[in-house]
């Protein structure tokens, strides 16, 4: 397994937001190296219970030996997309105490080399959270049209030279596949000019990406709202994003369901369904700079909170 380092960002903040009571069933969607898990785990003692997903059998080993002595939770080998039919499967009918989202890459999946997230360590293009899966930035880079290639690097990595790296990419695999995170890295960085920067040319296209490989927008919009319905009312919803595309979908999916008028403006009588959420802050919460100093990556979490009042 190796060493399996991780910074559970917002740790504190994330769980408080979460008011764990004891007796009642809390879900951790990212279990990543079990230290959100931990928190919630020795708050919910001695009848709460844990269900806690992830994808990564590197987080899963991890996490199941940081928390051995704890008797109530269930780790599922599964990605939070399935979580209707996971707590179907557990008979469990509501989650009653609350639900944390940490969205995005663990800085093990990202600093861990073969694992081909990194532009800075040579390894075969990968980035997949899930390693059973079969599709991977290989197939991305290798057999995307330009046009979709321009697409997710300017949509999902909002990077400007998008064509330009776009057209370098089909122009270079026509002769010999791309197959190294470096040899994309590389060619990036020759295709694109050089701007005085302290963020690498490629980061943004590599974001996309992974982004791409693993759905990342898609799971977190449809998971949202698969969630709503299993909803206890009082019970909470507590998200860490890391990229603006996330937040922005937490934050109008929040907005929509705590809302009280969807009506067009010329309707006379509101036929709106009352609320189910209400903003537990208004504006995210962010990490501390003790932890920015800790682990610069915090810099860029967003915490929203929500708690669900009609079921």
């Amino acid at each position: 397994m190796g060493n399996f380092n991780h910074y559970t960002v917002m740790k504190h903040e994330a769980v408080d937001a979460l008011e764990c009571k004891n007796g009642l069933i809390y879900v951790d969607c990212t279990l990543g190296g079990g230290g959100h898990s931990e928190l919630i785990l020795q708050r919910i003692q001695p009848n709460g219970r844990l269900i806690a997903f992830d994808v990564d059998d590197d987080a899963i080993n991890a996490a199941q030996n940081r928390l051995k002595d704890y008797k109530n939770i269930t780790i599922v080998k599964s990605s939070y997309t399935n979580i209707k039919s996971v707590l179907d499967d557990l008979g469990i009918e509501k989650i009653t105490g609350g639900i944390l989202f940490d969205l995005g890459a663990s800085y093990h999946q990202l600093t861990k080399g073969e694992r081909g997230f990194s532009f800075s360590k040579e390894a075969p293009l990968d980035m997949r959270f899930n390693q059973d899966a079969d599709f991977s930035a290989y197939d991305v880079v290798n057999s995307y049209s330009e046009a979709d290639l321009v697409r997710i690097f300017s949509e999902y990595g909002e990077e400007r030279f998008s064509k330009r790296i776009a057209k370098r990419i089909v122009e270079e695999r026509k002769i010999k596949k791309i197959e190294t995170t470096t040899t994309l890295a590389d060619l990036i960085v020759n295709c694109t000019p050089h701007v005085k920067t302290s963020i690498h040319p490629a980061t943004r296209v590599f974001q996309a990406i992974r982004i791409e490989v693993n759905q990342e927008l898609t799971n977190v919009k449809n998971t949202l709202n698969d969630v709503l319905d299993l909803l206890a009312v009082g019970a909470i919803i507590s998200v860490i994003s890391f990229h603006s595309l996330e937040d922005r979908i937490v934050k109008h999916l929040f907005k929509y369901h705590s809302q009280r008028c969807h009506c067009e403006k010329n309707q006379m009588i509101c036929t709106c369904p009352p609320p189910r959420l209400e903003l537990v802050n208004k504006k995210p919460l962010m990490a501390s700079e003790e932890e920015i100093r800790e682990n610069p990556p915090s810099r860029s979490a967003k915490l929203r909170v929500a708690r669900c009042i009609n079921g």
